[in-house]
């Protein structure tokens, strides 16, 4: 019986990461377009960690709270798993908070 423990779940993730990686690398050494002619450009990450440190604290907790990954927690829902009706309206509300600060946060 397959068991999807920790050791799964990683290999999951990396394999993810590798294709991303993979697939960006062709797209700038094949100097693809996208669907209107334009040259795929990326931009460069900026230098710092700070919004990506407090970033992550505050979704790490979010989903530490809940106990469950943020896009399961539809379908969890959608068997019957009522409880999540507020973790999915506290979702809804952060989202819409974060339009509104959106303009006066550092970007």
């Amino acid at each position: 019986m397959f068991r999807f423990d920790s050791i799964h779940m990683y290999g999951l993730l990396g394999t993810a990461v590798i294709t991303g990686a993979l697939l960006i690398f062709f797209v700038k050494k094949s100097r693809m377009k996208n669907i209107d002619g334009d040259l795929i450009k990326f931009q460069p990450n900026e230098r710092g960690y700070r919004k990506y440190l407090f970033g992550g604290i505050i979704f790490g907790f979010g989903w530490a709270l809940t106990g469950a990954c943020p896009g399961p927690m539809y379908i969890l829902l959608g068997n019957g798993f009522f409880i999540f009706l507020p973790i999915l309206f506290s979702a809804f509300l952060g989202t819409l908070a974060y339009g509104w600060l959106r303009p006066y946060l550092p970007h």
